[in-house]
């Protein structure tokens, strides 16, 4: 079956290579993304007062509008992905807020959209198991450490998406491409967020302690599955090089162009020239390009 799919801004101006490789990779795997038409901003933040229902307005109405064209929403953006999903969720649960956010977007929406996470659909409706049979280049050898980062799993009781101690879906999604997994210490925790716009040093030190967390597990890449991780634990390892001069800069991949590299796709279509950190060299010495 084809997913209505949310992009979301940033997937299409920062992210492009984020958006291109999940949309190439779904093809290979029998399936397409459907856009969903006239999409807006999801707010970017689900708000923190229980009666800001003015913040919910966006993710309502990219709700109520999927529910017009089909029964499951996806996205890849994990903040994206955490606002939409809560913002469903209390759709569902609280008929007050229900009742007036729909008066408000002059819809009738019931909050009965399965909201899923990309990497969900390759484990819950396409199958680990069928997903390693279409591998055609494994990652064989390549010590991946999934981060996680926090809106992917927090709150813990909203989100839902894993085991909220020891979470393992991202873990089991690389394995099936062939890579080796890194277990380390800091791959649930924040990176900084938006804080790189107003406090940067307080995210430098954030992707600093994730970075080194990983590399000194054994890492060779980390992936991520949000743009804004991504920009904080791959952008800023310039400045984390000039503070900590010992530092050695490690590649941030999305899962996608892992995937990507999996499935076959041609590497100039992956989108690596995005990436702060050129992980050509390491890919090429590992034999998968």
């Amino acid at each position: 079956m084809d997913y209505l799919y949310f992009p979301g801004c940033t997937l299409y101006t920062k992210a492009k290579n984020f958006d291109q490789t999940a949309r190439n990779c779904s093809l290979l795997l029998g399936f397409e993304l459907k856009e969903l038409s006239n999409w807006t901003c999801c707010g970017a933040t689900f708000p923190l007062a229980t009666d800001n229902l003015m913040a919910l307005l966006p993710p309502a109405r990219i709700l109520a509008n999927a529910r017009e064209k089909g029964t499951v929403l996806t996205t890849l953006c994990a903040v994206c992905f955490n606002v939409i999903k809560r913002t469903n969720r209390l759709i569902q649960g609280d008929g007050e807020k229900r009742e007036k956010i729909n008066n408000f977007i002059e819809k009738n929406y019931q909050g009965d959209l399965r909201v899923l996470h990309y990497l969900e659909i390759l484990k819950q409706e396409i199958g680990f198991s069928q997903l390693k049979e279409k591998v055609k280049k494994p990652l064989t050898g390549l010590r991946a450490a999934p981060y996680y980062g926090c809106m992917l799993l927090r709150p813990f009781e909203e989100m839902a998406f894993d085991d909220k101690e020891r979470p393992t879906l991202f873990e089991e999604f690389l394995e099936t491409l062939g890579a080796k997994a890194v277990e380390f210490p800091y791959k649930i925790e924040c990176c900084g967020s938006f804080q790189s716009v107003g406090s940067p040093e307080v995210a430098t030190e954030c992707a600093y302690k994730i970075l080194g967390s990983a590399i000194k597990s054994g890492a060779e890449v980390i992936v991520s599955t949000c743009p804004m991780c991504t920009f904080n634990i791959d952008h800023k390892q310039s400045d984390i090089k000039q503070k900590y001069l010992d530092f050695k800069p490690i590649p941030v991949l999305y899962f996608t162009q892992l995937l990507g590299i999996a499935m076959g796709l041609d590497y100039q279509t992956l989108g690596f020239e995005q990436n702060a950190v050129d992980p050509l060299p390491l890919l090429k010495e590992k034999g998968l390009l």
